[in-house]
């Protein structure tokens, strides 16, 4: 199936030899801008932000970056791809055919999850996994029942979604069959390669056998202020030394608005602040916390006056760093 080349390194803005530290950056600036909670025109920019994303989550992954670079040196040429091997979306498996032995091949499409056809192409989990006979037995004509073949792809989950909890529609083609549309319900406190089952929505059965389930894995997209640790999530925050060495109030974000927190005297560089129940949710109603992450950064210039103050602060201090 031939899909539209996705070039990643465009969307970041970013040339192909570019460093782990120049992607974080770029991805960090993009996701700002297009973040929909805070663009003007919020439908765009959430395909924007969905397609930052995506270039984000492989060209920040080594073994991803590899096979997407490996397309090699005509990774440029056409509009239309064709992945190798013809593995990943739309992959052909055995499934609602006609039994364990045989049975046609079918290309599953989605639409709906976030992620583009040409991802899907390379690096999604498409496919299904045999189901059981359901009991009918095989008899020597070859008369028996089996259950469908499961249908798993992936589906992007926004922080807000998962801090929430969301209904989504998401499209499932069968070969050139027209697509049916599934409501999906992402739970509240959903976590990364979490699986949600929509029971029967997968290959047809064979001889009255029921239907396979379809499984959407979770994918939290990236977010440019946070990363995740199971529940909590954790925000870096840059100090300045005389902040660090004193104290100080500041306003730091969160997935619903900016709490200040208090900066104690003395706090080290690689500190981690907890701000108790400002993460994501957790079964059963609890809420993970934000860990404020510190990094003490120094000025690499300084004026004479400044330079004065610090020659001053050196003489007079007692701190001995390596003691």
């Amino acid at each position: 199936m031939a899909v539209k080349f996705k070039d990643y390194y465009e969307v970041l803005g970013l040339p192909r030899g570019a460093s782990e530290e120049d992607i974080r950056k770029a991805f960090r600036k993009l996701a700002r801008q297009y973040h929909p909670d805070v663009a003007k025109d919020k439908k765009a920019a959430e395909e924007k932000f969905k397609e930052i994303n995506e270039a984000n989550e492989v060209l920040s992954d080594p073994a991803k970056r590899k096979k997407y670079d490996e397309l090699g040196a005509n990774w440029k040429q056409g509009a239309e791809f064709r992945p190798p091997g013809g593995a990943g979306r739309g992959r052909p498996f055995t499934g609602g055919g006609t039994g364990a032995g045989g049975g046609a091949d079918f290309e599953y499409q989605f639409g709906g999850t976030g992620f583009s056809d040409f991802f899907e192409s390379m690096f999604g989990t498409r496919g299904g996994r045999r189901g059981g006979f359901n009991g009918a037995g095989v008899d020597d004509d070859e008369n028996f029942a089996a259950r469908g073949n499961d249908v798993e792809g992936d589906i992007m989950v926004t922080l807000e979604e998962a801090m929430r909890g969301s209904v989504r529609t998401v499209n499932v083609r069968r070969g050139e069959r027209e697509a049916a549309s599934y409501q999906v319900r992402i739970p509240a406190g959903v976590s990364e390669g979490q699986r949600l089952r929509i029971a029967g929505r997968g290959a047809a059965g064979v001889g009255g056998g029921t239907a396979g389930d379809l499984f959407l894995r979770v994918r939290l997209a990236r977010h440019p202020d946070f990363e995740i640790q199971e529940h909590n999530l954790v925000h870096e925050i840059q100090l300045a030394p005389w902040e660090a060495v004193l104290g100080a109030q500041i306003s730091v974000p969160t997935l619903e608005a900016p709490v200040n927190i208090k900066i104690p005297p003395g706090t080290q560089n690689g500190q981690r602040l907890r701000v108790r129940g400002r993460g994501l949710p957790q079964p059963g109603g609890a809420r993970g916390d934000l860990l404020v992450a510190v990094r003490v950064e120094v000025p690499a210039k300084v004026s004479e006056k400044e330079r004065a103050l610090w020659e001053q602060l050196a003489r007079e201090s007692v701190f001995k760093a390596r003691e």
